[in-house]
């Protein structure tokens, strides 16, 4: 009798434990599960977030692109010559303290780059380098324009005829 019991004791622990191994295995594998399924969301939502960054970055720089192309559109080079003093100095065809606009147009023809350096400060003077030091204190008002500003001023000067 107490080899049968010792026997059915046996038999009832390995049953148990051959249940408790699935159920352990069981758990072992939902956790193994759910750390993959986590890992997997961690990863998307990282991708998301850098998905969103760039297309936030995009949107920024196409919103600037058209900042800059409405602002283009809206200079006019001719209001802001007159309104920021130039024409004080400079006549359309006559030097009077500056060379005249004529006289600038033929000097920068095919050189607008040079003239949008020279109004930022950035470039020498070739009309009349010997106004320049007359000049230099109002470069200082082009030097804060922006670019659609000063390209619209050199537009401008080199439309004159």
């Amino acid at each position: 009798m107490k080899k049968l019991g010792l026997l059915m004791l046996a038999v009832l622990m390995i049953s148990l434990s051959s249940c408790g191994g699935d159920d352990a295995n069981k758990a072992k594998d939902t956790a193994n599960e759910a750390v993959e399924n986590t890992q997997k969301a961690a990863d998307q939502a990282t991708e998301t977030k850098e998905d969103a960054a760039k297309a936030t970055e995009d949107a920024a720089q196409k919103a600037e692109d058209q900042v800059q192309e409405t602002a283009a559109a809206d200079v006019d080079g001719k209001s802001l010559f007159t309104n920021n003093g130039c024409i004080a100095c400079h006549q359309v065809d006559k030097k009077t303290v500056g060379p005249g606009l004529k006289e600038i147009a033929t000097a920068y023809a095919g050189k607008k780059d040079d003239m949008v350096k020279f109004l930022k400060g950035e470039g020498k003077a070739i009309v009349d380098p010997a106004q320049f030091a007359t000049m230099k204190p109002n470069l200082e008002i082009t030097k804060k324009m922006n670019d659609a500003q000063v390209g619209a001023i050199a537009d401008y000067i080199l439309s004159v005829k």
